[in-house]
């Protein structure tokens, strides 16, 4: 009777093992479609909007008008390309830090969000200093490729990308990698620096994984110097971020 009631709890506990890995089995194929799913929408929507992507010159015929960007989200300020990276969106601004962080360019509900202007800077990119944020995603989607630049080969040799406004386009010019914890004031109260910027200049100097020196002391001569930093996710450490800083060389739209 002993060896039954015990053959029948071995028995069970199998049974209930086999559940237990078949649920996780069914969980972990569903995550794999989730995480799918979520890439999948965030390729879909820049390639949709690939097809109206500004002209960083208006007398270009390779890009759209500005408008028509406008015309799908008046939040819209701006186009950002970094060079050699897959980094190719529009920036968004909202109300708060939170509007974009999980809403694309069209207003829908997307866990990719959106590449967004941070809600204290004026949304002509106007000020000394102006922060932008996207989340850290894998095949290189939205700022996936900032970390790139934590490897000292690739920024060395990758120091351009492009500010297209609708009333002019900056060329960018790469100056600093910073990992930085996401607490950090210099970096990410930019509404301190909208006057000047020597204090996150020097901030830079002083914490920078890699500097171009030179770029710096360009920034010093300028008589309206600006400077534009991108931020995203990192893994470095706990509540970690990596941050570029990158000149901006404004030129009039023709």
């Amino acid at each position: 009777m002993a060896r039954r009631i015990l053959k029948f709890c071995d028995s069970l506990m199998t049974l209930f093992l086999s559940l237990i890995l078949l649920v996780l089995g069914v969980y972990a194929v569903y995550a794999l479609w989730d995480n799918h799913q979520v890439y999948a929408e965030a390729e879909n929507v820049q390639a949709a909007l690939q097809k109206i992507k500004p002209a960083a010159d208006e007398g270009e015929d390779d890009g759209a008008s500005f408008e028509e960007l406008l015309a799908i989200n008046a939040d819209v300020r701006g186009w950002i390309t970094l060079d050699n990276t897959a980094v190719d969106y529009p920036i968004l601004q909202g109300e708060n830090i939170l509007s974009y962080i999980n809403t694309d360019v069209y207003g829908n509900f997307a866990l990719a969000g959106s590449i967004f202007l941070d809600s204290t800077n004026a949304g002509d990119f106007q000020d000394s200093y102006s922060l932008i944020y996207g989340h850290h995603m894998e095949n290189h989607q939205m700022f996936g490729d900032l970390d790139l630049y934590e490897e000292e080969e690739f920024f060395d040799e990758n120091t351009t990308g492009t500010l297209i406004l609708p009333d002019r386009s900056c060329r960018l010019e790469i100056f600093a990698c910073l990992v930085v914890a996401s607490s950090e004031e210099a970096i990410f109260r930019p509404d301190q620096w909208r006057d000047d910027i020597t204090g996150l200049l020097k901030f830079a100097e002083d914490n920078a994984v890699y500097l171009r020196e030179e770029t710096i002391a360009s920034l010093r001569e300028d008589e309206n110097p600006q400077v534009l930093g991108l931020s995203t996710c990192s893994t470095d450490f706990t509540d970690a971020r990596t941050v570029l800083l990158a000149r901006m060389v404004p030129s009039p739209r023709e």
